[in-house]
């Protein structure tokens, strides 16, 4: 090995000892089992990380492996945009991973000088991340929500973002104040009516970029557990195919939409719906089919995701 792929290497375990220490919060004696070093390494390599400025609580130095599988994943299904996170070791939350990543991305977004008008969806993958965003001056921008953001009996949303990135940004902000799911078509067509609900939808149709997180169909569903769908939805959705949901819309394992149970009652706008990008925060394995249903169909322009997830992606794509 030359003196530079050494040194390239050596930077990879540094980063990664700095990634696992700052975001996995793992102990020293655990990073070291993690990458097979002695303790007395793995205490070198994130004192490194933090002295030749690798990691500022986010990650600064790319990855090789990372790379390969951004690179990879954007030739295999057609992406525009493509990170990969280094993966935290297995039994911790992937958002974990992925939040701090996915932050930077944002706040390179909404740094452009031009104003730009962004659709998000919700759930706890996206809460993390713009938890995870500095504050920054964003007032020239528009903030969107895809979906409503209340449940049945009538509470908001634990999980819903738009107010929390107005918060970061001091941007004009667009939440969708009306239930997820209406009782039936008639209801629905009743909310989108609302003048204040027909702008917000008008203002997503028409976003500049769209930001979305992604859930599986299941008991463990966000939908599901957070109480926006009954068991019998979610019962029907798995009779009718249905593997996963972007912004409340089911679709199965080839990324079509169903055209059957809440799908015909959403209170929201579903993506893709111009030419604009959709990028995708997600990783874990309750999340891989879903991605692969997703990508598959052509939903999704740019993805950010975790090591093991995008392998999965790209092993199930062959």
């Amino acid at each position: 090995m030359g003196e530079r792929a050494e040194q390239e290497n050596s930077d990879d375990l540094a980063a990664r000892a700095g990634w696992l220490y700052y975001n996995g919060r793992l102990t020293q004696d655990q990073i070291a089992a993690e990458l097979g070093v002695s303790r007395q390494r793995a205490q070198r390599l994130v004192a490194r990380a933090v002295s030749d400025g690798l990691i500022s609580v986010r990650i600064e130095h790319p990855v090789a492996a990372c790379m390969e599988l951004q690179a990879a994943l954007m030739r295999v299904f057609g992406l525009s945009f493509a990170r990969v996170a280094p993966s935290l070791p297995e039994g911790l939350d992937p958002v974990r991973a992925i939040a701090p990543l996915a932050a930077a991305e944002l706040e390179r977004v909404f740094a452009t000088p031009d104003p730009l008008t962004v659709a998000f969806g919700t759930g706890r993958t996206l809460r993390a991340v713009v938890d995870a965003m500095n504050p920054q001056d964003g007032a020239r921008h528009k903030v969107v929500s895809l979906i409503g953001n209340v449940a049945p009996d009538g509470s908001a949303s634990f999980f819903e973002v738009i107010m929390r990135l107005a918060d970061k940004l001091r941007a004009l902000h667009y939440p969708m104040a009306v239930p997820v799911l209406a009782k039936d078509e008639e209801d629905r067509d009743h909310y989108q009516a609302l003048p204040h609900v027909r702008n917000t939808r008008e203002l997503a149709f028409g976003a500049d970029y769209t930001v979305v997180g992604i859930g599986q169909v299941g008991d463990d569903a966000p939908l599901r557990v957070d109480g926006f769908v009954s068991p019998d939805d979610m019962e029907t959705l798995r009779a009718g195919g249905a593997v996963g949901e972007i912004a409340g819309w089911a679709f199965d394992v080839d990324g079509r939409y169903l055209d059957q149970g809440i799908n015909r009652v959403v209170n929201g706008v579903r993506v893709p719906q111009n030419d604009h990008p959709v990028l995708c925060i997600g990783a874990g394995p309750v999340k891989q089919v879903p991605l692969l249903a997703a990508l598959r169909g052509k939903l999704l322009t740019g993805l950010i995701t975790d090591e093991r997830t995008a392998e999965f992606l790209l092993n199930s794509a062959q």
